[in-house]
């Protein structure tokens, strides 16, 4: 009987409150007596009651949302930037022993990288090269994190907002670059065309009855309106003659 009591004592007091399971994200640090014993992986572990503690380390990847920060630009802009940092823990025991808190230790580090980096930029610089300054916040920001067991993946810029004034001042620049676009483009038809005229006039040059010829066509297509009275130059009548002879000319020359 005293037997079955020790079991039940040993089951109770020493077996059941050792037990704990690690999830399959996660890592165990085991202390005993305050100093790390050893790394438990994932499953069902025991460890001694009341001697042996563990604490559970989450290797998941994190997303940190940076809120807006106020930054003064290279050029003088006050911008309010805000972005997302993604990161994860891949040395648990640098994780609890060199930091106190990972999450808010990135968070305030994150927050002044953003501040930094950014403000070295100008604000077309940051609206348009946000590759770049991505890449260099993360190099920063890895850099800081490093000791304590951490790896920041990924840090974007998620939105810039600009002052009201700054955002209108924009938009009278992309006017002006537009209407810029439209009369370079306007006036690159107009130098095509004139080439274009160049060369037919250089054509009726060296043949006079062509203008002629031209001035019937269009005759020819005002008088398909018959509501429009044509009235004939006088130097119709010479092309008329001149065509005559022209087609005279070519007569005499097919027999």
């Amino acid at each position: 009987m005293g037997y079955f009591y020790f079991l039940v004592f040993v089951l109770l007091f020493i077996i059941i409150p050792g037990l704990r399971v690690v999830q399959q994200y996660q890592k165990g640090v085991v202390f005993r007596f305050g100093k790390i014993v050893r790394v438990s992986e994932p499953g069902l572990t025991v460890v001694i009651p009341y001697i042996e503690q563990m604490k559970k380390v989450d290797f998941r990847t994190v997303t940190l949302p940076i809120p807006p920060q106020k930054i003064i630009t290279k050029d003088n802009v006050s911008v309010d930037v805000s972005a997302v940092a993604y990161y994860r823990i891949v040395d648990a025991i640098k994780s609890i022993v060199a930091i106190e808190n990972v999450m808010v230790a990135i968070n305030q580090i994150a927050q002044t990288t953003l501040r930094n980096i950014v403000g070295k930029f100008q604000l077309d610089e940051i609206l348009s090269e946000r590759n770049t300054i991505n890449a260099e916040i993360r190099s920063v920001l890895d850099a800081h994190t490093e000791p304590w067991g951490v790896v920041a993946s990924v840090v974007e810029i998620k939105d810039i907002e600009l002052p009201e004034n700054m955002q209108r001042a924009m938009a009278k620049q992309a006017e002006a670059e537009r209407e810029k676009r439209a009369k370079i483009i306007a006036a690159e038809g107009e130098f095509a065309a004139s080439q274009r005229l160049a060369d037919a006039a250089d054509v009726i040059a060296k043949h006079p009855i062509a203008l002629q010829l031209r001035n019937l066509q269009t005759m020819a297509e005002i008088s398909i309106e018959k509501n429009s009275t044509i009235i004939f130059p006088a130097q119709l009548m010479s092309t008329m003659h001149d065509l005559k002879k022209f087609i005279a000319g070519e007569q005499a020359s097919t027999k």
